[in-house]
Protein backbone atom coordinates (compact mmCIF):
# COMPACT_ATOMS: atom_id res chain seq x y z
CA UNK A 1 0.00 0.00 0.00
CA UNK A 2 1.92 3.40 -0.96
CA UNK A 3 1.96 6.12 1.64
CA UNK A 4 -0.31 8.24 -0.32
CA UNK A 5 -3.30 5.68 -0.48
CA UNK A 6 -6.34 7.05 0.83
CA UNK A 7 -5.21 10.45 0.99
CA UNK A 8 -7.79 12.79 -0.26
CA UNK A 9 -8.25 16.71 0.16
CA UNK A 10 -11.68 16.47 2.04
CA UNK A 11 -13.93 19.58 1.29
CA UNK A 12 -13.26 23.90 1.73
CA UNK A 13 -14.28 24.52 5.28
CA UNK A 14 -12.74 26.86 7.85
CA UNK A 15 -11.44 29.52 5.87
CA UNK A 16 -12.21 33.53 6.11
CA UNK A 17 -10.82 36.71 5.18
CA UNK A 18 -10.09 39.94 7.21
CA UNK A 19 -10.18 43.08 5.72
CA UNK A 20 -8.48 46.06 6.76
CA UNK A 21 -8.21 49.07 4.40
CA UNK A 22 -6.36 47.48 1.65
CA UNK A 23 -4.81 44.70 3.71
CA UNK A 24 -6.05 41.13 3.21
CA UNK A 25 -5.56 37.88 5.97
CA UNK A 26 -6.27 34.92 4.85
CA UNK A 27 -7.86 33.12 8.61
CA UNK A 28 -7.49 29.47 8.37
CA UNK A 29 -9.20 27.12 11.43
CA UNK A 30 -8.70 23.55 12.16
CA UNK A 31 -9.62 21.37 14.87
CA UNK A 32 -7.07 18.44 15.58
CA UNK A 33 -7.49 15.32 17.43
CA UNK A 34 -4.02 15.55 18.90
CA UNK A 35 -2.75 18.01 22.38
CA UNK A 36 -1.53 21.31 21.88
CA UNK A 37 2.03 20.13 22.53
CA UNK A 38 1.97 17.63 20.17
CA UNK A 39 0.49 20.59 17.48
CA UNK A 40 3.63 22.79 18.65
CA UNK A 41 6.16 20.29 17.81
CA UNK A 42 5.15 19.84 14.62
CA UNK A 43 4.61 23.72 13.83
CA UNK A 44 8.54 24.17 15.31
CA UNK A 45 10.56 21.18 14.50
CA UNK A 46 12.49 21.41 11.90
CA UNK A 47 12.39 17.80 11.15
CA UNK A 48 8.23 17.58 11.49
CA UNK A 49 7.98 20.87 9.12
CA UNK A 50 9.70 18.98 6.65
CA UNK A 51 7.22 16.32 6.57
CA UNK A 52 4.32 18.74 6.09
CA UNK A 53 4.84 22.16 5.64
CA UNK A 54 5.62 24.58 2.29
CA UNK A 55 8.90 25.70 3.38
CA UNK A 56 11.81 24.32 5.65
CA UNK A 57 13.59 26.07 8.43
CA UNK A 58 17.12 26.09 9.05
CA UNK A 59 16.45 25.92 12.84
CA UNK A 60 13.53 25.06 15.56
CA UNK A 61 11.07 28.21 15.72
CA UNK A 62 10.16 27.72 18.79
CA UNK A 63 12.44 30.67 20.18
CA UNK A 64 12.33 34.20 18.84
CA UNK A 65 14.93 35.51 16.43
CA UNK A 66 15.91 35.31 13.15
CA UNK A 67 15.12 31.89 11.10
CA UNK A 68 16.50 30.65 7.36
CA UNK A 69 13.21 29.35 5.56
CA UNK A 70 13.53 27.64 2.12
CA UNK A 71 10.55 27.25 0.24
CA UNK A 72 10.00 23.72 -1.24
CA UNK A 73 9.04 22.58 -5.21
CA UNK A 74 9.20 26.61 -6.40
CA UNK A 75 10.98 26.70 -9.16
CA UNK A 76 14.30 28.04 -8.25
CA UNK A 77 15.47 28.01 -5.26
CA UNK A 78 14.11 30.46 -2.73
CA UNK A 79 15.91 30.99 1.17
CA UNK A 80 14.41 33.78 3.12
CA UNK A 81 15.77 35.31 5.98
CA UNK A 82 12.52 35.42 8.52
CA UNK A 83 12.12 36.34 12.12
CA UNK A 84 10.36 34.24 14.85
CA UNK A 85 8.84 37.29 16.53
CA UNK A 86 6.90 35.45 19.47
CA UNK A 87 6.58 32.09 20.86
CA UNK A 88 5.04 31.28 23.45
CA UNK A 89 4.64 27.39 23.82
CA UNK A 90 1.96 24.99 23.31
CA UNK A 91 -0.15 28.63 22.41
CA UNK A 92 1.25 31.24 20.06
CA UNK A 93 3.84 31.14 17.37
CA UNK A 94 4.29 34.64 15.12
CA UNK A 95 6.79 35.05 11.89
CA UNK A 96 7.67 36.44 9.46
CA UNK A 97 8.17 34.11 5.69
CA UNK A 98 9.25 36.49 3.35
CA UNK A 99 6.51 39.04 2.95
CA UNK A 100 4.16 36.68 4.61
CA UNK A 101 3.49 37.57 8.34
CA UNK A 102 2.06 34.16 9.81
CA UNK A 103 0.32 33.96 13.13
CA UNK A 104 -0.29 30.43 14.73
CA UNK A 105 -2.88 29.98 17.52
CA UNK A 106 -3.48 26.85 19.33
CA UNK A 107 -6.42 26.67 21.65
CA UNK A 108 -6.80 23.52 23.94
CA UNK A 109 -10.42 21.64 22.92
CA UNK A 110 -11.39 18.75 25.30
CA UNK A 111 -10.16 16.24 22.49
CA UNK A 112 -7.17 17.90 20.52
CA UNK A 113 -6.32 21.23 19.37
CA UNK A 114 -8.30 24.48 17.56
CA UNK A 115 -5.37 25.55 14.83
CA UNK A 116 -5.36 28.93 13.50
CA UNK A 117 -3.37 30.35 11.62
CA UNK A 118 -3.57 34.22 10.08
CA UNK A 119 -1.73 35.14 7.17
CA UNK A 120 -1.27 38.29 5.53
CA UNK A 121 -2.20 37.76 1.09
CA UNK A 122 -2.18 39.67 -1.40
CA UNK A 123 -6.27 39.70 -2.31
CA UNK A 124 -5.72 37.73 -5.79
CA UNK A 125 -4.09 34.88 -4.14
CA UNK A 126 -6.36 34.43 -1.69
CA UNK A 127 -8.14 31.86 -2.28
CA UNK A 128 -4.40 29.66 -3.63
CA UNK A 129 -3.56 30.35 -0.29
CA UNK A 130 -6.57 28.34 1.33
CA UNK A 131 -6.39 25.51 -1.30
CA UNK A 132 -2.51 25.13 -0.66
CA UNK A 133 -2.80 25.50 3.44
CA UNK A 134 -5.73 23.05 3.06
CA UNK A 135 -3.66 20.40 1.50
CA UNK A 136 -0.87 21.09 4.37
CA UNK A 137 -3.35 21.07 6.87
CA UNK A 138 -4.69 17.96 5.68
CA UNK A 139 -0.78 15.93 5.12
CA UNK A 140 -0.50 17.81 9.03
CA UNK A 141 -3.55 15.94 10.40
CA UNK A 142 -2.04 12.35 8.70
CA UNK A 143 1.59 12.95 10.23
CA UNK A 144 0.24 13.52 13.94
CA UNK A 145 -1.92 10.37 13.35
CA UNK A 146 1.05 8.75 12.31
CA UNK A 147 -0.10 7.56 9.05
CA UNK A 148 2.45 10.21 7.35
CA UNK A 149 2.21 10.88 3.87
CA UNK A 150 4.83 13.15 2.81
CA UNK A 151 4.82 16.81 2.23
CA UNK A 152 3.20 18.06 -0.68
CA UNK A 153 3.50 21.61 -1.60
CA UNK A 154 3.59 24.01 -4.23
CA UNK A 155 3.16 22.50 -7.91
CA UNK A 156 2.55 19.11 -6.74
CA UNK A 157 0.01 19.54 -4.89
CA UNK A 158 -2.17 21.58 -7.53
CA UNK A 159 -1.49 17.99 -9.70
CA UNK A 160 -3.64 16.35 -6.81
CA UNK A 161 -7.25 14.81 -7.91
CA UNK A 162 -9.39 17.45 -6.35
CA UNK A 163 -7.50 20.75 -6.76
CA UNK A 164 -9.08 22.39 -9.04
CA UNK A 165 -12.69 22.09 -7.12
CA UNK A 166 -11.06 22.64 -3.56
CA UNK A 167 -9.39 25.89 -5.18
CA UNK A 168 -12.73 26.84 -7.07
CA UNK A 169 -14.64 26.44 -3.82
CA UNK A 170 -12.45 28.47 -1.46
CA UNK A 171 -13.10 30.74 -4.43
CA UNK A 172 -16.54 30.98 -4.06
CA UNK A 173 -16.77 30.68 -0.08
CA UNK A 174 -14.15 33.33 0.41
CA UNK A 175 -15.41 35.58 -2.42
CA UNK A 176 -11.97 36.45 -4.34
Amino acid sequence: MSEREGFSLGTAHGADVQKTGDDWKLVLVRELRHPPGLVWEALTDPAQLREWAPFDADRSLATTGKVQLTTVNAPSPHVTECTVKRADAPKLLEHTWGDFDLRWELEPLANGTRLTLFQNIDRRYISWGAAGWHVCFEVLARLLDRRPVGRIAGPEAMKLDGWQSLHAAYTKQLNT
